[in-house]
């Protein structure tokens, strides 16, 4: 398929970086914004893109975007929703922290508490949150997945089964629009299912990209979930879903670095 110089650089940048903006772009070429929304445009009517709001997402319908290059979408939104998570989370509890990059900004926010118990099938929060004394960090055993550091399979999903903690924080890859949480690999869901199981409230992360994103394996349904924490609820039946499942929703933007809670 053939792609003029300046399209294919964009699909470059947005395999690279999991999105592109369409201001950071404008800049990067030195043209207009009006030529880089044309550009955009014509790259989603090709399908070789998704459209969102100030730019595009690399298409993801059934291979999750790279590791390092999901770390980079919603970066400063995933800091703030780690630290709304945080304040949720008191000393002294017992948690499960599941595979990610959100789930890694929680842990990363979570440094600072006491007495915490970690339970993960994630090898990078293992490794962060492994060397401060006042947090001890147990971690699954399994399969260990080489492009993210989680741990998968039964073995895992027997090991969680072990515990029943006060709070789960998990992630997701997409979230439809009618409330279900979508994954890639369902050796990763069925672990995510065996912690929606087993923990006394759930804590749902995930950046608003994520209403634009698709998935082809089922984790659950939001409904499920205690709180679901994002920058931007933008899907007005998905809010309804929360309001109804008495699921509390905490939009980080709402007031700066605020947490504005609902219902």
């Amino acid at each position: 398929m053939y792609l003029p110089p300046r399209h294919a650089e964009i699909i470059r940048l947005a395999k690279d970086n999991g999105r592109v903006l369409v201001e950071e772009l404008s800049a990067h070429f030195g043209v207009t914004p009006q030529t880089i929304r044309k550009d955009l445009n014509e790259l989603c009517d090709r399908r070789l893109l998704s459209r969102i709001h100030g730019g595009a997402l690399f298409p993801s319908g059934i291979e999750n975007v790279q590791y390092e290059a999901r770390r980079k979408i919603a970066a400063d939104e995933k800091d703030a929703i780690g630290r709304a998570a945080a304040k949720i989370i008191p000393d002294s509890a017992s948690l499960f922290v599941n595979i990610g990059t959100t789930t890694e900004a929680v842990s990363n926010a979570l440094l600072d508490h006491k007495g915490l118990m970690v339970i993960t099938n994630n090898i990078n929060v293992a490794n962060r949150m492994r060397v401060y004394p006042s947090i001890e960090v147990v971690i699954a055993g399994g399969v260990v997945r080489g492009s993210d550091g989680g741990i998968v399979g039964e073995a895992a999903v027997d090991f969680i089964r072990q515990f029943k903690v006060d709070y789960a924080v998990i992630g997701t890859s997409a979230i439809d629009h009618d409330g279900a949480l979508l994954d890639f690999d369902f050796r990763e869901v069925k672990v995510a299912q065996a912690i929606l199981a087993n923990a006394r409230h759930v804590i749902l992360v995930a950046d608003s990209t994520k209403f634009e994103r698709t998935a082809p394996v089922r984790i659950g349904h939001i409904s499920q979930v205690n709180t679901f924490i994002t920058d931007e609820c933008t899907v007005d039946a998905v809010r309804r879903v929360c309001v109804e499942a008495e699921v509390q929703l905490i939009e980080t933007n709402k007031l700066g670095t605020e947490a504005v809670r609902t219902p």
